[in-house]
């Protein structure tokens, strides 16, 4: 059921991300999926926070935490910038709605389940991120400024899923 829900979000994330009325996301749907997915990636990793004492889980989670809130504190400040403001779309709401039921399963979880659990799921978002922030979100970026925003931010987390994948393997 786990891999399953994951799996259709992806899905939905990865078609979403490319099909709306329009034919593919403009900027202000761009920027509420990149902001929408930082967002995610704070909250699971104040979970992980909250419930591991494994201290490379709480390093890593850490990272998060400081790398995501301060690529969308850039992101507030450009959309504010440029005067944008950034839509709501289907691809944000199932990111939303799969993280929710993500970080449910996982707040069933405890001790080195819960480490595995939250590092594979780590693995899995950001490539997911990745893969659509390559495809679909920067290709699509009319915005020099958003474009440029978005491909530092791939360059970073394909770092936090090399690191993901590594603490991963620390794990087993």
């Amino acid at each position: 059921m786990l891999k399953r829900t994951f799996i259709a979000a992806v899905a939905a994330f990865a078609v979403a991300g490319v099909a709306n009325a329009a034919g593919a996301p403009n900027d202000a749907q761009i920027a509420h999926i990149a902001y929408t997915a930082g967002v995610i990636d704070v909250a699971a990793a104040k979970q992980a926070l909250a419930k591991s004492k494994n201290p490379q889980v709480r390093d890593f989670a850490q990272e998060m935490v400081r790398d995501h809130t301060a690529v969308n504190n850039k992101a507030l400040a450009l959309v504010k910038k440029l005067h944008v403001t950034p839509q709501d779309n289907p691809t944000s709401q199932s990111l939303q709605a799969a993280a929710k039921q993500k970080q449910a399963e996982l707040g069933k979880l405890s001790g080195h389940a819960f480490d595995v659990a939250y590092a594979n799921n780590e693995i899995a978002f950001h490539k997911t991120v990745n893969s659509a922030l390559a495809s679909t979100l920067i290709p699509n970026a009319h915005n020099p400024e958003l474009k440029s925003l978005l491909q530092t931010g791939l360059k970073l987390f394909q770092e936090h899923q090399q690191h993901a994948e590594q603490l991963a393997a620390s794990l087993k």
